[in-house]
């Protein structure tokens, strides 16, 4: 069983190579899936966002080509290629494009118990 979907085992590849820039659009390709993380792929399109939202779990992107802006809890940062951020877990936050841009976004969730 393969923990890691959508993408080749045992193969080196480049991340950014796997999601594909569209206009108009925000792509995505979820990578794991479960009760305690999500890793998923982002490709967006110039001018497209993500509104302001939260989430249980603390969330960390990694940009992989071309710049991204980020919004928590009110304050912004400007990310280029090979930087991240953590957007700590239940604090609003939002993204935008300024140019097309392309990340990795980890998602880990408190444990129940």
């Amino acid at each position: 069983m393969n923990y890691i979907k959508n993408m080749e085992q045992e193969k080196a590849l480049f991340l950014a190579n796997e999601v594909t820039v569209q206009a108009g659009q925000i792509v995505s390709k979820t990578l794991a899936q479960n009760p305690h993380v999500s890793i998923t792929l982002f490709a967006f399109g110039k001018g497209e966002e993500i509104s302001s939202h939260d989430s249980s779990g603390d969330a960390m992107v990694l940009v992989l080509e071309g710049t991204g802006q980020f919004t928590v809890d009110g304050s912004e940062y400007v990310l280029g290629v090979g930087e991240s951020l953590i957007m700590p877990a239940k604090k609003p936050h939002a993204v935008f494009a300024k140019e097309a841009f392309k990340m990795l976004l980890t998602v880990v969730f408190p444990s129940a118990t």
